[in-house]
């Protein structure tokens, strides 16, 4: 079973930046893709970025294209996620994911890390 640990995260002001990574252990010749998915109270949880580890093609939400950069290392284990230019709008819980299928929607198959916040202050 795939173990997603998270770090990275914090309070920023709108037009900062912060960088998030997500080390995945156990099981992981099994992993296709990795990805950040995002909820914020009361909405449902949604796509930021994904990565895939063969090609290293990569998707985006269309709210962060242009701001956010998803990257792998050479190993494929560790994923990180620069977010710059940063709006209250992305203020969330942030939740790295993976699986051996698809990361770009939800579904029963990802694997979720614990999530950290994400806090953007105006």
């Amino acid at each position: 079973q795939v173990q997603l640990v998270e770090s990275g995260g914090g309070s920023v002001q709108t037009g900062g930046s912060l960088r998030l990574s997500c080390e995945a252990s156990q099981d992981t010749s099994r992993i296709t893709c990795m990805g950040w998915f995002r909820q914020a109270p009361g909405k449902e949880r949604e796509l930021v970025a994904a990565i895939y580890r063969s090609g290293d093609r990569t998707f985006y939400g269309d709210s962060v294209k242009g701001r956010f950069t998803i990257s792998q290392d050479k190993s494929k284990t560790t994923m990180s996620l620069q977010m710059n230019s940063l709006k209250p709008e992305d203020t969330a819980m942030y939740y790295c994911a993976a699986d051996s299928f698809q990361c770009v929607v939800v579904a029963e198959s990802l694997k979720w890390g614990q999530g950290t916040q994400v806090t953007v202050s105006s």
